[in-house]
């Protein structure tokens, strides 16, 4: 979701811990953001797995929700190319070292 618009839709066909594999379905609006999934696998491709891929998916954490069947989820790294789309997520942000709400250093 972007605001309150559908992206698109993943049907979930294989588990592989922690990833959730499917095939996924966009929506016109989705041809706005698909720039950003391209970019993060550019930065996967090049395995720059740091300063790169973290501005690449920036727009997509920032900007995006992923809905699981009981609603949005706290967290998630989602990858989509083409057809397919594999993602994994947390239903509760994370609480930080002291059990605080926050990023860990």
């Amino acid at each position: 979701m972007r605001q309150d618009a559908l992206l698109g839709t993943i049907t979930v066909e294989e588990a592989d811990f922690p990833w959730l594999h499917g095939s996924f379905a966009p929506e016109p609006g989705f041809a706005e953001v698909k720039p950003w999934f391209d970019a993060v696998l550019a930065a996967v491709e090049a395995e720059a797995y740091d300063e790169r891929f973290d501005a690449a998916y920036a727009s997509i954490a920032e900007s995006l929700t992923l809905l699981s069947p009981a609603g949005p989820v706290a967290e998630f790294l989602l990858h989509i190319e083409g057809g397919a789309a594999w993602f994994r997520w947390i239903e509760e942000p994370d609480a930080g070292p002291e059990g605080e709400g926050g990023e860990r250093a």
